[in-house]
């Protein structure tokens, strides 16, 4: 066997497998990337073909994961057509191998390539039959007589204190029981020792995420289903941290799916991609915000939609709103990273809620000009034939931004609105005290924290109030703010009208 190190997966794009269509799953970032979405997104189906994109550097220690066991043909499923090509580096030996690709399809009875041709990688999959409570596997209702072995070498001593540390039990001791019908792990805590047949499901899936974790070699991949089940939020924030630094540690790459919202609060060092299908294809969002893809998907009770990247430019929209009087007739939703703008437009664009009552607004510093937002445009909506080229067109319509002047993050520009103020107010003076800071959103959030404000929420809003009062204020918002004027005479009468600014 050669000698295979530093695998790792880019990229995946999907032209067909199961519901999954045109959608490309980007893996750079994080060592931890979490697959989210609805029942049914296809969130499972990525892990089942990932699983099955290597073949074991040692079949002794993995399993050698196939497609037909993941992609059974049935009467009614044959998976003809599927096709995905994975991008991906790893060395053999002294050569470096970098964004190689590897195209994977069925077109007739079996999968290529040839599963001896794939490169070779560590792979551990845990799936959710993980969860399933050992009691529940065991068919024998007699007693149960088994010998008790004391797992003590430095690997299992760290994974007795990572459970521990996750159950929030001092585990004295971690054991493998054994006797002619099968292998059972076991514990003892506060004086009591049982084995995995009285463990609840959750510590028992627990230890199994944990062994497979600590006991993978360097550059493993790890594909966990559900990492959420039967864990409560506190044990899957502890489990989610570990699992990081192990990673980062071992140079292991893990992916997992989720239904916990809650894994959202992580994505400082996890990589977030929600999955969202169409009937013309899958869309692939990044980093997104929990209600994105309830935007997408649900009834709107309000008649106009903004979608907006993240907390302050929410709080500005908001101000726009209240200034004209129109905040009932609004849904703010925030989308997250710039480029789920395009991504996010796409799909609803593509599930016939994209109305003429919907703007997707960009900070103003990225995806400026128009020849880079049709670019964003085109990578989200492909295809040639004349109905995409006139999607593609509409869609640019719907994307605005505001008026940020070259060369200013939006933090920093308010920062400076605020500094240039002649007005006493403990804001302004408080912004002036801020020369440098290492980060470009601390502009904004050292003056929430010097403030002392009870939230972040609330200093948002009453720095946007300050800020709104410098003269370039209206020339920053005119986009959106002449956007919503123009719709304004046909929600109420009783808005007043006001002088359009014009905008230089």
């Amino acid at each position: 066997m050669a000698d295979y190190s530093q695998q790792k997966i880019r990229k995946v794009y999907i032209n067909l497998l199961k519901n999954l269509k045109e959608v490309e799953i980007d893996f750079s970032g994080s060592s931890l990337t979490a697959l989210i979405g609805i029942n049914g997104s296809g969130k499972s189906t990525i892990l089942h073909a990932l699983a099955c994109c290597y073949k074991p550097i040692n079949e002794n220690r993995t399993y050698n994961y196939k497609f037909s066991q993941f992609f059974t043909p049935t009467v009614d499923s044959l998976w003809q057509g599927s096709r995905f090509t994975m991008y991906h580096d790893y060395r053999i030996g002294s050569r470096v191998h970098e964004d190689s690709e590897t195209t994977f399809s069925k077109n007739a009875d079996r999968w290529s390539p040839k599963y001896d041709r794939r490169v070779a990688r560590d792979v551990f999959y845990i799936g959710i039959n993980t969860g399933v409570p050992k009691i529940e596997e065991e068919k024998r209702q007699s007693f149960i007589r088994y010998s008790t072995t004391l797992l003590d070498d430095a690997t299992s001593r760290v994974i007795k204190e990572k459970a521990g540390y996750i159950m929030n039990r001092d585990y004295s001791s971690y054991n493998l029981h054994s006797d002619s019908k099968g292998k059972y792990i076991g514990v003892e805590y506060n004086q009591a020792k049982y084995s995995s047949l009285s463990m609840s499901a959750g510590e028992q899936r627990i230890f199994k995420i944990l062994s497979a974790v600590y006991n993978a070699p360097k550059n493993s991949l790890i594909l966990i289903d559900e990492i959420d089940l039967l864990l409560h939020v506190f044990a899957l924030k502890k489990l989610v941290e570990i699992l990081y630094h192990r990673a980062e540690d071992k140079k292991l790459q893990i992916v997992f799916t989720t239904h916990s919202i809650n894994i959202l609060n992580y994505n400082e060092f996890i990589n977030i991609r929600h999955l969202y299908n169409t009937s013309d294809k899958t869309i692939c969002l990044t980093d997104t915000k929990p209600d994105t893809i309830y935007r997408m998907t649900g009834e709107s009770t309000r008649p106009i939609d903004l979608f907006v990247e993240d907390d302050l430019a929410f709080t500005i929209v908001n101000q726009i709103t209240e200034s004209l009087n129109m905040s009932r007739y609004v849904n703010v939703t925030r989308y997250g990273a710039a480029q789920n703008c395009f991504t996010t437009a796409a799909g609803m664009m593509l599930s016939n809620k994209l109305t003429s009552e919907c703007l997707f607004i960009l900070d103003g510093d990225m995806y400026v000009s128009d020849e880079d937002k049709i670019d964003r445009v085109n990578s989200a909506l492909t295809g040639s034939a004349q109905k995409s080229s006139e999607m593609r067109n509409k869609l640019v319509n719907h994307i605005t931004q505001f008026n940020l002047p070259d060369g200013f993050a939006p933090e920093f520009f308010i920062h400076s609105l605020l500094k240039e103020l002649t007005i006493t107010h403990q804001i302004v003076e408080t912004a002036k005290e801020i020369q440098k800071v290492d980060n470009t959103h601390k502009y904004v959030d050292d003056i929430i924290e010097r403030m002392n404000y009870q939230s972040k929420e609330v200093g948002l809003s009453k720095i946007i109030d300050v800020a709104s009062q410098n003269e370039k204020w209206e020339h920053y918002i005119y986009p959106i703010k002449n956007w919503l004027k123009a719709l304004r005479n046909d929600l109420s009468e009783e808005i007043p009208n006001e002088p359009v600014f014009q905008s230089t």
